[in-house]
């Protein structure tokens, strides 16, 4: 019987001291326990260093803030495990996810990437809007599990051994670097989602922070709609309820300012709730009518936010070259960064 492989596990952080404690607290309390963690400490001006040293881990300091990317990029070459676990410093692990990963992994030797799921609740329940988002979440990538053609490296397992054939992140990409890189990927690899591998995930809990990173990530829809439409593409958002959002927001207008149409827009709302009716069924059983008023509209404006990014996104596209996935122009290199062992 082969010994399972060693794991390092990545955490890139950002003022992230309010989950941090909690993050490092399950990797520390894992079944498999990891070989190295290492924190990637972004440029926080928080007390996210700190708790990293306090925890044990080994810090790596980035000289400026360069996004998500590039500190995942500097955790792999800061460690030499045969495998890495990426973990966003908002995510606390269940004690037997990394475990569950190696296992995915091992079931499945073509496989370059497993990930995982988020829990139905919060990491730290902040209110109802928090509520409905990770709730969002967790029925979308539940009823994905298996094999997928997009991954999300909130919590993923990647063979160091995929890592060095594919390269790194991109680093001119502070959002949506997730879809670039499944694209890379699905060249040679395949992707599972493990509902296997969970982990309790603390989300936006205010409308407008989740709204705006909505808009921003939408602007790169226009790169990844391969993704979206591939055979496995993980759909967060199914494209029949963004496009009756849209025509809601359309036709709303109308309705107001003539009486007599105002059943087009609650026709369209009508649609929209139709087309995601497991997400607001789960929304209705875990907090009853309230939380299902509240996720009907807030789930409205987040489709809202990603059709208005998305269009934003297409024309940027047009007229900046430099806009977008760097496979675009010339990748850059991981910048050095200073290393400190604790």
């Amino acid at each position: 019987m082969n010994a399972a492989p060693s794991v390092a596990v990545v955490v890139p952080v950002y003022n992230a001291a309010k989950t941090l404690r909690r993050c490092l607290a399950s990797v520390h309390a894992q079944t498999h326990r990891p070989v190295e963690v290492i924190v990637v400490d972004d440029g926080s001006t928080d007390d996210s260093r700190a708790i990293a040293v306090e925890s044990g881990c080994r810090l790596v300091v980035l000289p400026t803030n360069g996004g998500v990317s590039a500190a995942r990029n500097a955790g792999v070459a800061a460690g030499t495990a045969e495998v890495v676990f990426f973990l966003d410093s908002d995510v606390a692990l269940a004690p037997d996810a990394i475990a569950a990963a190696l296992a995915e992994l091992a079931a499945h030797p073509d496989c370059g990437c497993v990930y995982g799921v988020y829990a139905p609740e919060p990491l730290i329940d902040d209110g109802p809007v928090e509520r409905y988002r990770v709730l969002h979440l967790h029925a979308a990538l539940t009823r994905a599990a298996g094999p997928v053609d997009s991954a999300i490296f909130a919590l993923a397992a990647v063979p160091r051994r995929v890592l060095d054939d594919l390269g790194g992140f991109d680093e001119t990409l502070r959002s949506a670097e997730d879809d670039e890189y499944s694209e890379r990927l699905l060249t040679r690899y395949g992707i599972r989602l493990s509902d296997a591998v969970r982990g309790w995930h603390d989300e936006a809990d205010r409308l407008a922070p989740l709204l705006d990173e909505q808009y921003r990530r939408a602007q790169l829809i226009p790169f990844s709609l391969r993704n979206r439409y591939r055979p496995r593409g993980l759909v967060l958002n199914p494209t029949a309820g963004v496009a009756a959002a849209g025509l809601t927001a359309l036709t709303l207008p109308a309705g107001l300012l003539h009486p007599g149409l105002a059943v087009l827009p609650l026709l369209c709302l009508a649609g929209f709730v139709a087309a995601d009716r497991p997400l607001f069924a789960l929304l209705r059983r875990r907090g009853g009518w309230r939380l299902l008023g509240l996720g009907v509209g807030a789930h409205l404006l987040v489709n809202l936010a990603l059709i208005a990014g998305a269009l934003v996104g297409s024309a940027r596209a047009v007229v900046d070259p430099s806009f977008g996935p760097s496979r675009r122009r010339t990748r850059p290199a991981v910048r050095p960064v200073e290393t400190k062992g604790w």
